[in-house]
């Protein structure tokens, strides 16, 4: 499905260089990758719970998700150094603008009382954050299948300088961004 990439090579482009007056095409920033983690902190008390996790992001993502391990050992959360506590995915590429059409048109909009995405997740240097609550969303996740409802992070990691760059090449993208 390269339409988003078609869309970011052609439009998005055009209107970035035109906006911040890039005099080169190779200035324009662009989206590198997506990074959806799932933190699990019922995986010390249950190891289900992260093949559970596990299946669930390879079928939102279509990609075998990574087991992400402690790297400290906290005793208050009676976590040690080396424990699964979450699992997560890289996608770039076609899957990368995949996902990325699927959440802006098919999954954000199913979310109950939606109003767009807060402008405020951005991190001082492009890259923006989004939450989920859960994990229903998505169209390839089947309620009576799930053990428990579980939130995600996506990172939209970017070559942007700014975050006003970032915002105006995702909002381009087709990122539904709440009015301020």
């Amino acid at each position: 499905m390269p339409r988003l990439r078609d869309k970011y090579q052609n439009e998005v482009v055009k209107a970035m260089m035109e906006k911040f007056g890039y005099k080169n095409i190779m200035q324009v920033p662009k989206i590198e990758k997506i990074v959806i983690n799932i933190g699990l902190g019922e995986a010390i008390s249950n190891p289900k719970a992260l093949d559970h996790a596990m299946d669930d992001l390879a079928r939102i993502t279509g990609q075998r998700p990574v087991v992400t391990r402690a790297k400290k050992s906290i005793a208050g959360f009676k976590v040690r150094a080396g424990m699964p506590i979450g699992v997560k995915v890289t996608l770039r590429g076609n899957r990368m603008y995949e996902f990325m059409d699927k959440l802006f048109n098919v999954a954000l909009p199913r979310v109950r009382d939606f109003r767009g995405v807060s402008p405020h997740g951005f991190d001082g240097r492009g890259n923006f954050n989004l939450g989920i609550r859960e994990q229903l969303i998505f169209p390839e996740i089947d309620y009576d299948k799930i053990d428990r409802l579980r939130g995600m992070n996506i990172t939209f990691v970017t070559t942007a300088k700014t975050d006003e760059e970032g915002r105006e090449l995702l909002r381009l993208l087709g990122m539904p961004f709440r009015e301020q």
